[in-house]
């Protein structure tokens, strides 16, 4: 009988018991879950809701970044705690792009970090190298294994105040700006942490923060903003991607922003530039989504577009209100009611377990074939205690051989 791996089998056992008891829909839905939390302390409403399978992962910001001398330390047992909690592995995500998008600061102790803009005008790649191996050391010691960057937005408009005027953006070339992003990423997958290129398909060119309203790039943005996304994808440097929530009439003639696009995320981003990893949504508590559509509208029309990870920061002002259990029951009610397919949402949860293997946890085809094997040998195991009285831990132990009797057993 081939030996089982003890801790993959108890992986395995866990989930297949918490599938024939729980919903597996259910289950589904909350990998397609990112949520903020509210303080620099695990925050036990979070904390049951990882338990319970409810979310697939959680983000950092910096109010959750305990301040005091032992910052790491402290930080690292959150991170544990809720990671301790899940029967599948979460995504334990952070902005660390540097500069001002710089969650873990150095007035904290954490490495102190530059800009992405001040990496792309050195004159070699040393830079980018250096700040990027610091920082994904530090995110992994810390069991963050997301880190949502680089930016691969090009500073096309220099009044740009989201991007470009805050030195968000490597480069306005695009050749450039991958370069930088691949160099970027290169450290990451070292570390095990994975890297989320964002904001697709460009958010450079725009006059307004999504944070605030919609930004409107159907004037300004040109196909080259395309061009780090079709590069690192072409290199396989891509781990995921992050959607943006600008308005494109170019891509979009509808006026979608692009997290809820299915024209911007399905048919140009899947089939013309052909990714099949996953897709972040940016935060679906901005003004941008927020103050034009409904919460059921919106994720509706996010999940049909392909995005697969929705997330909900918590972190914007009056928007800090829980929305797990209202998010599960609205998804639930659209899959029911046909709006949303059950094939949208097992496409999603692979791509999400495809993502996960990347930090150690196996896709669902594996899954599948190693708990067959399991199974099977469970079955055999089970004949072979009802067969083998010997076997079985409830039957008193054999009485001892003396030596004669050993002797004889032998020459025979």
């Amino acid at each position: 009988m081939k030996k089982i791996n003890h801790t993959l089998a108890c992986c395995l056992l866990t989930m297949f018991v918490q599938a024939q008891t729980k919903d597996v829909l259910d289950l589904k839905i909350g990998q397609m879950l990112l949520i903020g939390f509210p303080k620099a302390e695990v925050d036990p409403l979070v904390l049951e809701e990882v338990k319970a399978g409810k979310v697939g992962g959680i983000i950092l910001f910096e109010k959750n970044v305990p301040k005091s001398t032992a910052s790491f330390a402290a930080l690292k047992k959150i991170t544990w705690t809720y990671q301790k909690a899940a029967n599948i592995p979460l995504l334990v995500g952070i902005d660390q792009e540097g500069g001002k998008v710089n969650r873990l600061k150095d007035k904290y102790g954490f490495a102190r970090s530059i800009t992405a803009q001040e990496m792309g005008k050195a004159l070699t790649l040393d830079s980018v190298r250096f700040y990027a191996e610091s920082t994904a050391a530090m995110l992994a010691g810390l069991g963050i294994n997301v880190n949502f960057a680089p930016v691969v937005d090009l500073a096309v408009n220099r009044e740009n105040t989201v991007i470009v005027k805050v030195g968000r953006s490597f480069s306005a070339n695009p050749d450039s700006a991958a370069l930088f992003a691949e160099e970027f990423i290169k450290p990451h997958r070292k570390f095990g942490v994975i890297t989320v290129l964002k904001h697709f398909p460009g958010h450079g060119s725009s006059q307004t923060d999504t944070h605030f309203g919609v930004a409107d790039v159907t004037k300004s943005w040109t196909s080259a903003e395309l061009v780090p996304y079709q590069r690192l994808i072409n290199t396989g440097a891509v781990d995921a991607i992050m959607s943006a929530h600008i308005v494109n009439r170019q891509l979009d003639p509808r006026g979608y922003p692009g997290t809820l696009s299915s024209r911007m995320i399905d048919s140009l981003l899947r089939k013309t530039l052909r990714y099949d990893g996953v897709v972040f949504s940016d935060d679906m508590q901005m003004q941008a989504i927020t103050k034009q559509y409904g919460l059921e509208e919106a994720i509706k029309l996010a999940i049909n577009a392909g995005i697969d990870v929705m997330c909900f920061s918590n972190n914007i002002q009056g928007s800090e209100e829980r929305t797990v259990d209202k998010v599960h029951s609205i998804i639930r009610t659209l899959v029911q009611s046909g709006q949303i397919k059950q094939e949208r949402i097992d496409a999603s949860f692979n791509r999400i377990l495809t993502l996960k293997s990347r930090i150690g946890f196996p896709t669902e085809e594996y899954l599948r074939h190693e708990l067959d094997i399991t199974r099977k040998e469970l079955t055999e195991l089970k004949k072979s205690m009802e067969t083998q009285p010997e076997l079985r831990e409830d039957k008193p132990p054999l009485p001892q051989e003396n030596s004669d009797n050993k002797k004889k057993r032998k020459k025979s």
